[in-house]
């Protein structure tokens, strides 16, 4: 299990911020090598999922509950929007179907 939260936690930084660099060079007018990066993240990304144990459907399900969360997060880190308790209650939730997902018995 700690190896498939690792994974998808890696996951999560190459696309999140694959895409924040993408976004910076775009709407904010950073340099072309930030779009660079970011596109090679977002790339990186496409592997990552690939080194987990379960089924795609069930890999990329889970993941956009992983990707929910850690948007939050990288919202009050990087940008300084702190989570009300809406996001945050959400988040947990979605934490919960993830879990049921990828490590519940079958």
């Amino acid at each position: 299990m700690f190896t498939s939260i690792m994974i998808f936690i890696l996951a999560g930084l190459a696309e999140i911020g694959g895409g924040y660099l993408v976004w910076q060079w775009i709407k904010a007018g950073s340099s072309l090598a930030y779009g660079i990066t970011g596109f090679l993240l977002l790339s990186l990304y496409g592997i990552i999922p690939t080194l987990q144990d379960a089924h795609f459907g069930r890999v990329y399900a889970a993941y956009g509950g992983i990707f929910v969360v850690m948007s939050v997060l990288w919202g009050y880190g990087i940008d300084g929007v702190k989570p009300d308790i809406w996001d945050i209650s959400g988040a947990m939730i979605v934490l919960g179907g993830v879990g049921l997902m990828m490590w519940a018995p079958r």
